[in-house]
């Protein structure tokens, strides 16, 4: 009988964006990259497929992604040579590159990510078919609304549970902060959601209206879509794990003990081992 990885047929969304309040928090921008870092090797180590929805600047949460991925390959079955991060980009982030800056960052991530480009609906667009110059333009806010839904929802199609951590709630682009509105399709979707609020931002705003975790203040920050999650509970996330647990992970700042909770759901839901967190890839 060929042996197989626990989470090898699974693929996982990690949504994570930089965190307003870390400082609050008595937390550094550094925290935040290395609890995605963490979950992520655990997660390659366990056979998972990574997927990302990224932009292209320079040192942020996709080059990290990549980085890991050529530092830890994903530990596949015997045969599966699919590469270990699905990375889409949203239309409009890429509309204004060169196709070749585009197509030569594919090739040299070649066996490691697969790289898709959307359109505005969300359709596939061929690489080698995107406009040379790019297609330099002024979106408008409706534009950008538009494409990143689309985004969020291929994403959610993609994968078979998300992660959620960090995120601004203000200055975003698209109908709502980005975190919250990829964790609304999951819940939607049914999808397992593991909400890690310990690092502050959206996340922490949802863990709050979930009554994972207490309220931070009397004056509760209102965003856009916040009120959707409030009033649900934690049995909507349907992540394997118990209203104890998932309050656990809601509040930890402890890499490990939120490695070793999202690993547990994922076993319990999936199969596998929940014995803590894996080894290093």
């Amino acid at each position: 009988m060929t042996y197989q990885e626990p989470l090898s047929q699974k693929a996982i969304a990690i949504s994570i964006a930089d965190s307003p309040d870390m400082m609050v928090l008595g937390l550094a921008a550094e925290h935040l990259r290395d609890a995605m870092t963490e979950v992520a090797r655990h997660l390659l180590a366990m056979g998972a497929r990574l997927v990302y929805g990224g932009d292209l600047r320079e040192g942020g949460f996709t080059d990290l992604l990549f980085e890991l991925v050529a530092t830890y390959r994903r530990d596949a079955d015997v045969g599966d040579s699919r590469p270990a991060i699905v990375s889409y980009l949203a239309w409009p982030v890429h509309s204004g590159k060169p196709a070749q800056e585009i197509q030569a960052l594919a090739q040299d991530l070649k066996g490691l990510a697969e790289f898709h480009c959307l359109d505005q609906g969300g359709q596939d667009l061929a690489l080698d078919a995107l406009p040379p110059t790019g297609t330099p333009q002024s979106p408008t806010s409706e534009d950008w609304a538009v494409g990143l839904t689309a985004l969020r929802r291929v994403l959610t199609g993609a994968s078979d549970a998300r992660i959620v951590l960090g995120g601004p709630v203000s200055g975003f682009k698209g109908r709502m902060p980005g975190i919250a509105e990829e964790a609304l399709c999951s819940l939607s979707a049914g999808q397992p959601l593991y909400v890690l609020g310990g690092f502050g931002g959206c996340a922490r705003d949802i863990a709050e209206e979930l009554h994972l975790v207490a309220n931070r203040s009397t004056q509760v920050v209102r965003w856009v879509g916040r009120e959707q999650f409030s009033g649900l509970g934690s049995t909507v996330l349907r992540n394997g794990l118990d209203t104890d647990e998932n309050e656990t992970l809601a509040r930890t700042v402890h890499v490990d003990e939120a490695v070793a909770l999202i690993l547990r759901g994922l076993f319990r839901l999936f199969g596998g081992t929940a014995a803590g967190p894996a080894a290093p890839a």
